[in-house]
């Protein structure tokens, strides 16, 4: 298994905390071969990708969790998504020009951020929250304290060639000496960015933790895919209408609809449109147009 793509997830015995670590080379790389992001913009979605595969390590669902940033500001919107299989993937909207500044700079006034969990059986749950912090790392710890009530410590880093962060959570009493928490956070905090984008996870768990007895799972894959679809297009198309479809191919010939994520383009013609719709809508709205 590369370690350049690996999600590694500990435990501490004696002290009631857990965490992860992930670091994507080929992942990352897969999201940056999509999409010519200026630094700003892959400095949001790297650590945004990091800290969802971080955050789905923890959870015991099968689905996906979705995290997305919303903003006015010259930052539009950034999505990082992580499944349950360890996929991940990754985009955002933003203006031309933009460039290097703190998230609320770049989101400005009003950014809120959402956590959806996407479940593959069952309705899906999402938490809507204003934005509180200069970071994505100080973001999240802020949401998982006030909306999880769990103490959280998010370090991200990434550049353009991998993008990686260090979970830790504090667990309920009763899980080992409260006290070590701090302690663990303070060991944490003297890990440098360059050693978190370059060393392997039991690396690094032996440089902070080595005289603490640290449980270690078996690492786990992280890759790129995208779940779009034709069918998924047609979907989202049969939500528009008939009518509104049917116009844009008699105005240009075709529909064609791009993958935000992947890039892979859907090109849907009279034909694909009036099976998509199980009826000659191509027909019935020209016919409508003649009448006018």
């Amino acid at each position: 298994m590369s370690q350049h793509n690996t999600l590694q997830r500990f435990l501490f015995d004696g002290i009631p905390v857990r965490g992860a670590l992930v670091r994507m080379d080929g992942a990352w790389q897969e999201v940056l071969a999509r999409h010519n992001y200026p630094a700003a913009i892959q400095n949001v979605l790297g650590q945004m990708l990091a800290a969802s595969s971080l955050l789905a390590a923890n959870l015991k669902f099968d689905g996906t969790l979705i995290m997305q940033l919303h903003g006015k500001g010259a930052l539009r919107l950034a999505v990082a998504e992580c499944t349950s299989e360890r996929t991940v993937r990754a985009s955002a909207r933003y203006d031309d020009g933009i460039h290097d500044a703190p998230l609320a700079e770049l989101l400005g006034e009003g950014g809120t951020f959402v956590m959806t969990l996407e479940p593959k059986d069952g309705e899906p749950w999402q938490g809507i929250v204003a934005l509180e912090g200069d970071s994505i790392s100080q973001m999240l710890e802020n949401y998982m304290r006030r909306s999880e009530q769990v103490e959280t410590m998010l370090l991200l880093a990434c550049n353009d060639q991998t993008a990686a962060g260090l979970l830790l959570q504090r667990l309920p009493d009763g899980h080992g000496d409260a006290e070590g928490w701090p302690h663990v956070q303070a060991l944490a905090q003297t890990l440098q960015q360059d050693e978190l984008l370059s060393l392997d996870a039991l690396d690094i768990l032996y440089r902070l933790y080595h005289q603490e007895a640290v449980r270690v799972f078996d690492p786990e894959l992280v890759s790129f895919a995208c779940n779009c679809s034709e069918e998924r297009v047609g979907n989202m198309l049969k939500l528009l209408g008939g009518e509104e479809v049917a116009s844009v191919v008699l105005e240009q010939g075709s529909i064609e609809v791009g993958c935000e994520y992947c890039g892979q383009r859907y090109v849907f013609d009279d034909e694909d449109v009036n099976t998509l719709f199980g009826m000659d809508v191509i027909n019935a709205v020209r016919t409508e147009q003649q009448r006018h």
